[in-house]
Formats: structure tokens, C-alpha cells, sequence
């Protein structure tokens, strides 16, 4: 009875130094941007990135606290010391990586544009909106490729919803952005107002995702990266994937 009194009271007290030892981390993400992140019916971010970072840190020890915020304001928020990551279906590109550093990248997605069903016959490919306003939301891949397929022509918008809107309503002829964004939000408007329009140039160059730390937070950053290693060793990153998107990931 001593030695499992002893044994009880070591698990109690290695638990308690695990506790004791555990960090919280703000992660900043701009939850408009399904199935990656976005706000559920109780107000709570929540979608892929959302679980896979707080399966990240959970696997070394620590937890996640997730920080809501506009995308633009993710970077400036980071570099200031309000957040300490940022997971955000953020891509990693030559010109962030001057500024932030990333993890391994953890998704590979490509980019579409969605049209309005009626107009599916007149733009049959992405040269054929040259010229054309083009929505995206700001700050992406989607909003970047867009201006160089029509300079001056970009109505940048806050979030996804919101660019719909505004192609329905006729105020740009098309929407660009990333693939998995554009079908979520396509499925979850219920009718057949929007037609994808998927070619060579908005595929060929796939967006490689990753999580930012400041730059020279070496410490963050191993603990993230393995993290990543780790739940892809366990099975765990497998099963969100699946819970998000209904596969394995590839």
C-alpha cells in the first residue's frame, strides 16, 4: 500500500511540475476564412488552423490561446510582442519571410476564382478576366495574383462573405482566392449563383501555409515544428485533417 501511496504521490507531483512548466501561447488568426478558421455559432473560432495549432502545443506541453483579429493587422500584432504566433492560412511568401519567421509549411493549397453562374460562359479562363474588377480578400495570395491579372482593377475586401456579396451584387466580376475558402463558401451559399473557374496559372504555383513567430524566437519555433513532426508521427494531425476536410491529408 506505501509503495502505491509513493507511486500515486510521484504522478501527482511530476503532473503538477508538467503543469507547472506548461506555457500559453496567443495565437493570432482572422477567423473569416473557412474551413480554416472561422467563428462558430457560440462566437468561438474555431476550423482546421484553430485545431491544429492547439494540437501542436498540446503535444509539447503547452496550450493555445486564440487571438481574433483582422489578417492585415496579424503581422504588425506579432512583430509588437500582442500575439506570439500566428496561424492564419497564412502563406509563405519571400516578402513575409523578411519580416517574420515561419514553421514548416503544414498545407499546400492553390488558388480559384468564383463568377456568377450566368457568366460562367464569358470568362472561361483567368486571362479572360484581365482588365476586369476582381474581388479578394486583403492581404492574400488571392488579392496579389489578382492585381497583377488586372492592375488598378482590385476591390479588396475584409472577408470572404463579404466579396460574394459583392460579386452577387455586380460590383466585380469575379472572386479569387484560396481554393478550399472559395469551395467552403460556394457550398455554404446553397444555390447556383457562383461557378468556380479553375485554370493552369491560378494552380500551378500552390500557396504553401505555415505558422509565423517572431523572427528569432528559435524556441517557439522548434517547439512548433515539433509539434507538427510529432502529430504527424501520432495519427493526430491525420485525424483533423479529416474532421475538416473529410480526407487524409495527402
Amino acid at each position: 500500500m506505501k509503495k502505491i501511496t509513493a507511486a500515486i504521490a510521484s504522478a501527482v507531483i511530476a503532473a503538477a511540475a508538467f503543469s507547472a512548466n506548461a506555457a500559453t501561447y496567443k495565437v493570432g488568426t482572422h477567423p473569416t476564412f473557412a474551413p480554416f478558421e472561422f467563428v462558430d455559432a457560440e462566437g468561438t473560432p474555431t476550423g482546421f488552423d484553430v485545431e491544429l495549432i492547439k494540437t501542436v502545443l498540446k503535444s509539447q506541453g503547452d496550450e493555445a490561446e486564440i487571438v481574433s483579429m483582422p489578417f492585415d493587422g496579424l503581422i504588425p500584432a506579432l512583430l509588437t510582442g500582442q500575439i506570439d504566433a500566428i496561424i492564419s492560412g497564412m502563406t509563405i511568401t519571400e516578402e513575409r519571410q523578411k519580416r517574420v519567421d515561419f514553421s514548416t509549411g503544414y498545407y499546400n493549397s492553390t488558388l480559384s476564382a468564383v463568377v456568377r453562374s450566368a457568366d460562367a460562359g464569358k470568362y472561361k479562363s483567368s486571362d479572360d478576366l484581365k482588365g476586369q474588377k476582381i474581388c479578394a480578400q486583403i492581404g492574400t495570395t488571392g488579392s496579389a495574383f489578382a492585381e497583377k491579372l488586372s492592375p488598378g482593377q482590385v476591390v479588396n475586401l475584409n472577408n470572404e462573405p463579404d466579396a460574394l456579396l459583392e460579386l452577387k451584387n455586380g460590383g466585380c466580376e469575379a472572386l479569387i482566392n484560396d481554393r478550399p475558402v472559395n469551395l467552403y463558401y460556394i457550398k455554404q451559399a446553397g444555390d447556383a449563383a457562383f461557378s468556380e473557374l479553375v485554370d493552369e496559372a491560378l494552380t500551378s504555383n500552390p500557396d504553401l501555409y505555415g505558422i509565423a513567430v517572431k523572427k528569432g524566437n528559435t524556441e517557439l519555433l522548434e517547439k512548433i515544428n515539433k509539434g507538427l513532426e510529432d502529430i504527424g508521427k501520432s495519427g493526430e494531425l491525420k485525424a483533423v485533417h479529416e474532421q475538416w476536410f473529410g480526407v487524409a491529408p495527402e
